[in-house]
């Protein structure tokens, strides 16, 4: 799939950029694998805590009180953000319980949010993993690098770049 991603990314000459939660570096990992992907790989956030998600991603205290670090609205301020900071085309996200522990009832184990912002749209998906803690992070991966190749095709690559968007 990161293959897959890396492709779209220098046919459209789009940048990325990732900030992972429960996934901890493996969606940045996955995309590193892929010879020449410098020239569209920004930079990667691993913001694990709540406090880093509000310095480097810019997600308000107030949504993560109110939602908590593991929702929607939090993924999606995590993806604007993302892509904000680190001034690229594209961020993915991911933040979510990968167990064993730290589920609840309303929000179980497994429970991922995985959000993409492609210019200033973004898509959030809502899984709920099975299988052990590493089963989640990696199907979290990969399930993120799905979300950028659907998000890349469905607008055909096309848009302003960053630049143009920000008028910059």
């Amino acid at each position: 799939m990161e293959n897959k991603v890396a492709e779209l990314l220098l046919q459209h000459h789009l940048t990325i950029t990732t900030a992972e939660s429960c996934t901890g570096g493996l969606i940045a990992a996955a995309l590193v694998n892929v010879p020449g992907i410098s020239g569209q790989f920004q930079e990667g956030y691993i913001t694990y805590s709540n406090q880093a998600k509000e310095k480097l991603l810019s997600v308000s205290h107030e949504t993560l009180e109110k939602f908590g670090a593991v929702s929607s609205e939090t993924a999606e301020e995590m993806a604007r953000g993302a892509r904000k900071t680190a001034q690229a085309d594209i961020s993915v996200i991911s933040t979510g319980i990968a167990g064993p522990d730290g589920g609840t009832k309303e929000k179980p184990v497994g429970l991922v949010y995985i959000g993409c912002c492609y210019l200033d749209k973004v898509r959030v998906k809502r899984y709920v993993f099975s299988g052990g803690r590493e089963d989640v992070r990696r199907k979290s991966a990969e399930a993120a690098l799905k979300l950028v190749t659907e998000m890349i095709e469905q607008n055909g690559g096309q848009g302003d770049s960053y630049e143009d968007y920000c008028g910059n």
